[in-house]
């Protein structure tokens, strides 16, 4: 039953989809105007790391807090 069911939908999934567009990007890319030094990458990851750490380390932090049915 399983094969039957699986050959009917290969050939009814691209009816039902109808037509599709294929995108293509056209990408030219050249060197960087200015390196990025070490300060401004330090600055960045450290940046990126308290968005996206610091939420999650707060909740951490005050789990017990949540955990209280007050």
């Amino acid at each position: 039953m399983s094969g039957l069911l699986r050959t009917v939908a290969s050939r009814a999934a691209p009816v039902l989809r109808g037509h599709t567009m294929t995108q293509t990007a056209n990408l030219y890319t050249k060197p960087a105007k200015e390196k990025i030094g070490t300060i401004e990458t330090t600055v960045a990851l450290g940046l990126f790391t308290v968005v996206i750490l610091g939420p999650s380390g707060w909740v951490l932090a005050h789990l017990e807090d949540y955990k209280k049915k007050e």
